[in-house]
């Protein structure tokens, strides 16, 4: 009997227990089946247990103090009307790790109207349908800096947010009045930036390169608006091969797909720097499509231009991925294979199980 006592004491004495004051919120904070509960368990190793609007979290000190960080904040995304899915929740843990967020800030009622906002010293964006925070510390560092830098790198893998970012920060910068429009470039470079042959006007020819930037505009702004500003130029749609001869002023100019520019195509496209503007230079130096033996124009800019006063850098790595969490495998895994042809040493190999084993022998 002893034993059980000292048992449920130790338990006692690990435990944390939050209160909230509107059930009703708590049902997306916790999510379907409690789906939003056993990830923040999962990543913390924490254990959670849910009675009404009391919330008991188990394990170490250092973990459930994060972990309850995570549920305030989660409980105030919830009373904003945010959707509260895996990704957010994943974010949200991640800030917390890293003493970001500490789930007490205070946002003004969501509105029509895309503006920035500097919360607890974490830069996010308010849309007309969501907040956008930033999930990790290299996106709270990238929000910062375009939010304050002339120009701006945001290098790293896929799925780090580094263009829904810059276009996120264009539109807001663009409604609020600070540049009057948004250039959106990217090099096509399976096209060899020869886009003549295709049908259509020049719109329609580059669309298919552009597709990823149309996405975060429609998640900005309503389509028909996005459609109007298209066709007014507060938007513009502008190919790497078409931007030689310009200035580009009073402009928020974005270049996706960075790494696939030769040298003297990227040193064209900064030099088209104008009055009152901002630029975004996105990319991702292990993804180059460029022609063997073809340098990398971010490549080379990243190094030419290190030190320059003006210009910011951000770099991402595969734990900013904030796309399913198989991805950040993903890039890991071809991260470490890279290395290894690098040094001359051959990539680990999968232990042989009973499973590829027979699968092995089949072929």
């Amino acid at each position: 009997m002893n034993i059980q006592r000292k048992q449920a004491s130790a338990r006692h004495q690990n435990r944390l227990v939050v209160d909230f004051e509107d059930n009703r919120l708590l049902t997306a904070v916790f999510g379907e089946h409690d789906r939003n509960l056993a990830r923040i368990e999962q990543r913390l190793g924490v254990v959670i247990i849910n009675r009404g609007n009391r919330v008991a979290i188990e394990g170490n000190q250092a973990r459930r103090d994060i972990a309850k960080k995570v549920l305030n904040e989660l409980y105030d995304m919830a009373g904003r009307g945010q959707n509260l899915d895996l990704g957010t929740v994943d974010g949200a843990i991640r800030m917390a790790d890293n003493g970001g967020s500490d789930g007490d800030s205070d946002l003004s009622t969501r509105g029509l109207t895309t503006k920035v906002e500097t919360v607890d010293g974490t830069v996010q964006i308010t849309t007309r349908n969501r907040v956008i925070q930033p999930r990790s510390p290299a996106q709270a560092d990238y929000m910062s800096k375009l939010a304050e830098s002339d120009m701006v790198f945001g290098v790293g893998p896929a799925g780090t947010g580094k263009t829904y970012l810059a276009v996120a920060m264009g539109v807001a910068k663009m409604l609020a009045g600070e540049i009057d429009r948004i250039i959106l470039s990217r090099p096509a470079v399976e096209a060899g930036e020869n886009l003549g042959f295709l049908p259509g006007d020049l719109k329609e020819k580059v669309d298919p390169y552009l597709r990823p930037l149309y996405d975060a505009l429609y998640d900005m702004l309503p389509v028909e608006q996005v459609e109007n500003r298209l066709e007014g130029n507060q938007i513009e749609i502008a190919p790497l091969a078409y931007m030689r001869g310009r200035t580009l002023s009073n402009a928020f100019v974005i270049l996706d797909e960075a790494q696939n520019t030769s040298t003297m195509q990227m040193k064209m496209f900064l030099t088209r720097f104008g009055e009152n503007s901002r630029m975004v230079i996105c990319g991702d130096p292990s993804q180059v499509d460029l022609p063997d033996g073809s340098p990398s124009g971010l490549a080379h800019a990243l190094r030419v231009l290190e030190g320059v006063d003006g210009i910011a850098t951000t770099r991402f790595t595969a734990d900013d991925v904030v796309r399913h969490a198989l991805v950040g495998r993903i890039v890991n895994a071809y991260d470490k294979e890279e290395e290894a042809v690098t040094t001359g040493k051959k990539a680990p190999r999968r232990p042989r199980t009973a499973h590829n084993t027979k699968a092995s022998d089949d072929a």
